[in-house]
């Protein structure tokens, strides 16, 4: 939620084969505020996104989305842009916890808020994740 910092959730591995499609989701960051200008925020701003299903997406962005890729639609009448990658993209649990589903990565140019965006998919990587960090990673 905006106004305080907490730590966020890495999926379940029994969330690898979760589309998450349908879900509502949150991204941040701190790239372009708007289409018309290159300028960047000084502060952490939030777009209130859907995910879509990966047919959707690549019927924008076609063989570039992979199973690797989870993606959105904003809902908000804002997307990531320029600037947003590598943020986070978070749903918040039936605990009221935030887990990061997926990391910012790349969208159509000028960042339409009615185009889809596309980021990495955090339930790819959970393996790797807890190979390479020791992190331990819920079942």
């Amino acid at each position: 939620s905006p106004g305080y910092i907490t730590p966020v959730r890495l999926p379940r591995f029994s969330q690898a084969s979760t589309t998450f499609a349908g879900s509502a989701a949150r991204v941040s960051g701190f790239g372009r505020i708007s289409s018309t200008t290159t300028a960047t925020s000084a502060s952490l701003l939030f777009a209130d996104v859907s995910v879509i299903t990966n047919a959707v997406c690549a019927n924008t962005f076609g063989t570039s989305i992979q199973s690797s890729n989870i993606c959105t639609l904003g809902t908000s009448g804002r997307s990531p842009c320029n600037g947003d990658s590598g943020g986070p993209l978070v749903i918040q649990e039936a605990d009221g916890a935030f887990t990061e589903v997926g990391v910012v990565s790349f969208g159509r140019a000028n960042c339409p808020a009615n185009a889809p965006a596309a980021f990495v998919r955090v339930t790819s990587y959970l393996q790797w994740l807890s190979t390479n960090t020791g992190i331990a990673i819920r079942a």
